[in-house]
């Protein structure tokens, strides 16, 4: 995991290099200023006792003390300069790769981490890790550093005064691990939650609309603050455990400063001064107090360690995770022609699901046909269409584009020649332009045009004061639902695919306009395949072939004569929809 997270740092490791140098250097100075603060103490002491001692000295000492303590704060501050360059561009890198492989991932991996859970990863777990870096490559080197040298000194000058040390440096060890120990669970289910209640919040913007359409606030409120409570325990919990760390520590900084007081002077005054005298006391107890506060800083390192251990496991958990969807050795690059061949297909969403979604669909359709689709809600419409650009992986049988198994394009390139129109279909912010490049990010504004005529869009676009500048909300919530369709319509025109594919993405628009819309594809893009979703029966009437499914099968298909005449779901529905438009005509 560790090694995974360290290639994220590459460009930063000059400033990261250069905060271990300077926190070293810090180190140091630190730790030999009281050595010579005890020597500026004993001088002065004799200066009291010998008027022959010299002020010159005395200035030397306390001179080369200020400068030391100058350089030491250069150092220091130079060290946290350092320090947040590599730690921001280690988070950037972070996020970076992250996307970057979040973009690889299939349909089948993003329904295995969910949106939410990859959000909440991207920001509050980098963010964890960010702090943890941060600590890492300057409190945790030098905290260890002060830690030997400090108790080095404090050996050195005290002698078995030291031996305090002995005792405090294992108990408080002993702490941080019964700490860790009964914190982490705690942490880990917080992560856990945070991607609920991010999953909650996403959702709930996503619906502002049915929300308030039901008056549901008050609902969608107590949810979120359930979800917020549910986070608030659990934190308090983990924190209440971690705030023990605190008084552990103060109490072996007390207990520490206690024991060289009392011990210390009694040798003093038994011995006057002669096994340890008052400087070298001075110093021990700002060792001591070097020491201790090098411990607490470890145990906060620790602590944030503990807490980011997770967080660290999900980011990798994303960088480790490969595609199911992957371009093979030597991908075709180049597809002939828009026919369609279904051989044998079967497909389930997971190994471990129970039943197929789709099963034996054997299926040829020739370029440039139209095909028509309806069926039942659940009956695998869409996840038959989404077996064609490879949104998904066949789990048994081969679907072939231009007579080439899908499995051996190259993506992009198989993808370029596919254009889907969702029911959903979503605009982005930026204008009417910015969203139809999504196509063809090249198109010319003739190209445009053009495409909006086709998807019977460009009338309400010139109706816009600024026409094909008007600027689109996020998601489209400033045009209907039936402009929206006909916009990706548009969009996905652009692309000029070898199969064009509309899953029910005219169920906004009337019949009038759906019809010169298929009209207009039968005269502008004959040479394109054509499959259209739809619950209308009048939408696909006019298909080469219309296919009828049922429970993940393909039960009917012929024309709309043939199946009027030999399917009884076929001919149920058009009865249907035939007297209920009748019904409305004659009311």
């Amino acid at each position: 995991m560790l090694k995974k997270l360290a290639k994220c740092v590459r460009e930063y490791k000059k400033p990261t290099v250069l905060t271990f140098i300077f926190i070293i250097l810090e180190v140091v100075l630190e730790c030999l200023i009281p050595f010579i603060t005890s020597d500026l103490i004993n001088t002065i002491s004799k200066a009291t006792d010998s008027a022959g001692v010299e002020m010159a000295s005395i200035l030397k000492t306390g001179g080369l003390l200020a400068l030391m303590a100058i350089i030491s704060l250069c150092c220091g501050g130079a060290a946290s300069v350092t320090c947040s360059k590599a730690s921001s561009g280690f988070a950037a890198n972070l996020r970076h790769d992250m996307f970057h492989r979040i973009q690889t991932f299939s349909f089948q991996n993003i329904d295995r981490f969910s949106s939410s859970s990859l959000v909440t990863r991207m920001t509050t777990d980098v963010n964890n890790v960010q702090m943890s870096f941060m600590m890492l490559i300057r409190t945790a080197i030098r905290a260890p550093l002060m830690l030997v040298f400090a108790i080095t000194m404090a050996f050195i000058m005290g002698g078995k005064l030291a031996l305090t040390f002995v005792v405090i440096v294992p108990f408080l060890i002993a702490v941080l691990l019964i700490i860790a120990r009964n914190a982490m669970p705690a942490f880990r289910r917080v992560f856990k939650k945070y991607d609920r209640l991010n999953e909650s919040v996403e959702e709930n913007v996503r619906a502002m609309r049915v929300v308030k359409g039901f008056s549901r606030e008050e609902y969608e409120k107590e949810k979120f603050g359930d979800a917020a409570e549910d986070i608030r325990r659990d934190f308090t919990k983990a924190e209440r455990i971690v705030a023990l760390n605190s008084p552990a520590s103060q109490l072996c900084v007390y207990f520490n400063m206690a024991f060289v007081l009392l011990v210390g002077s009694r040798i003093i005054i038994s011995n006057g001064g002669t096994t340890i005298n008052v400087g070298e006391m001075s110093a021990m107890l700002t060792y001591g107090i070097q020491v201790l506060m090098q411990l607490m800083m470890l145990s906060m390192i620790y602590v944030m360690l503990t807490m980011s251990a997770e967080s660290a496991r999900r980011i990798v958990e994303v960088l480790n995770e490969e595609s199911s969807l992957t371009n093979p050795a030597h991908a075709i690059t180049t597809v002939a022609d828009g026919s369609v061949d279904f051989e044998g297909v079967s497909f389930k969403y997971s190994q471990g699901a129970s039943r197929y979604a789709l099963e034996n669909v054997d299926l040829h359709i020739k370029p440039g046909m139209t095909v028509g689709i309806i069926g039942g809600t659940g009956s695998s419409k869409t996840t038959l269409v989404q077996l064609i650009p490879r949104l998904y992986d066949t789990t048994v049988g081969t679907v072939k584009v231009g007579g080439v198994d899908v499995r051996d394009y190259d993506l992009d390139t198989l993808r370029d020649s596919v254009a889907m129109v969702l029911q959903k279909n979503l605009l982005f912010s930026g204008t009417i332009k910015d969203n139809l490049r999504w196509g063809n990010e090249n198109a010319t504004d003739e190209e445009m045009i053009e495409a909006c005529k086709l998807a019977q869009a460009d009338d309400f676009v010139n109706s816009f004061p600024d026409g094909y500048d008007t600027h689109i909300e996020q998601g489209g919530t400033n045009v209907s639902g039936g402009q929206k369709q006909r916009l990706c319509i548009a969009r996905a025109l652009l692309k000029k695919p070898k199969i064009l594919i509309l899953d029910d993405s005219t169920s906004a628009v009337d019949t009038k306009t759906d019809a010169l819309i298929r009209r207009g594809f039968g005269e502008y893009i004959p040479e394109t395949t054509k499959i259209i979703i739809a619950q209308r029966i009048a939408s696909v009437q006019d298909a080469d072939l219309i296919l009828v499914m049922d429970n993940g099968s393909i039960v009917a298909s012929g024309t709309h004569a043939q199946l009027m005449k030999t399917s009884p779901i076929y001919r149920e529905v058009y009865e249907q929809q035939t007297n209920s438009a009748g019904g409305e005509n004659n009311g």
